[in-house]
């Protein structure tokens, strides 16, 4: 079994910046991909960006430019820079997980861009 615990949100003006990490533990074997999901009121959990144990990015056409993912493979780490943030971007954001067919999910970090 694997944990996520995420930190990082918190409300920010709309331009602002903020940085979302990811820490995975417990039983690993080796985790294909980590990456991050955001979902806001009343919509459907949609992809930000993923990373694979290659270096592999993929990021959703609405973030392209503006954040980055990282992730440090000795420590199963993953990390979100965004920059340039936007009301649009507030959400639930929730690190993910795949070890081979299993997806493992974090509680999620509130992130609100509000004037």
């Amino acid at each position: 079994q694997v944990q996520l615990v995420e930190s990082g949100g918190g409300l920010v003006h709309p331009g602002g910046s903020l940085r979302l990490s990811c820490a995975a533990s417990g039983i690993i074997s080796n985790l294909n991909a980590m990456g991050w999901y955001r979902q806001a009121p009343g919509k459907e959990r949609e992809l930000v960006a993923t990373c694979t144990i290659e270096g592999s990015t993929t990021y959703a056409d609405s973030v392209k430019g503006r954040f980055t993912i990282s992730r440090e493979r000795t420590k199963d780490t993953v990390f979100l820079q965004m920059e340039g943030l936007k009301p649009d971007d507030t959400a639930v954001y929730y690190c993910h997980a795949q070890d081979g067919p299993l997806h493992f999910w974090g509680q999620g970090t509130q992130v609100t861009v509000s004037s």
